[in-house]
């Protein structure tokens, strides 16, 4: 008898065998975090950081009466800032003229990470969203950033 009919019987395994299981297992180990990227508005996160959970719906927050959430002075002129545990980004796309939008990207739901040059930016796919109004200025994604109500009292800046 040879080496190799010694090793099989019933309940032993050849050396071969548990390769390609490994392979198989493997193989959709890669297969399963590559994911689909076909926009299909899936609502876990591909790629990048754990998820923001969104506070509010997109007509503005559930937060009446919050406290600040920054100060006039903490959004540039022509910039703005993720505020990713508050649930919202805020800009000033003009001088004195403060915006508030989702933080979370409408291709995948990644959140946004910065505002850099204008836009309101996604890294997990690189979509781009204007600090205006919150509209696609570079895809994949196709639908804009939904507002959130935000109110300026004296310098403070709060979810209204």
């Amino acid at each position: 008898m040879s080496d190799d009919q010694a090793l099989t019987g019933p309940g032993t395994q050849t050396r071969r065998t548990l390769l390609t299981g490994v392979g198989v297992v493997g193989a959709a180990v890669v297969l399963a975090a590559c994911g689909s990227d076909d926009g299909s508005g899936s609502d876990t996160p591909t790629s990048g950081g754990p998820a923001v959970p969104s506070t509010g719906d997109a007509g503005g927050g559930d937060r009446q009466g919050s406290q600040s959430l920054a100060t006039t002075a903490d959004i540039p002129v022509g910039g703005g800032k993720v505020l990713a545990t508050d649930g919202v980004v805020i800009t000033q796309p003009s001088p004195g003229q403060f915006k508030g939008f989702d933080p979370i990207c409408t291709h995948q739901n990644c959140p946004v990470t910065n505002v850099d040059g204008g836009t309101i930016n996604c890294t997990c796919h690189g979509s781009k969203f204007s600090i205006e109004d919150g509209s696609v200025k570079a895809g994949p994604a196709t639908k804009p950033l939904p507002p959130k109500n935000i109110k300026v009292t004296g310098d403070q800046i709060s979810l209204a």
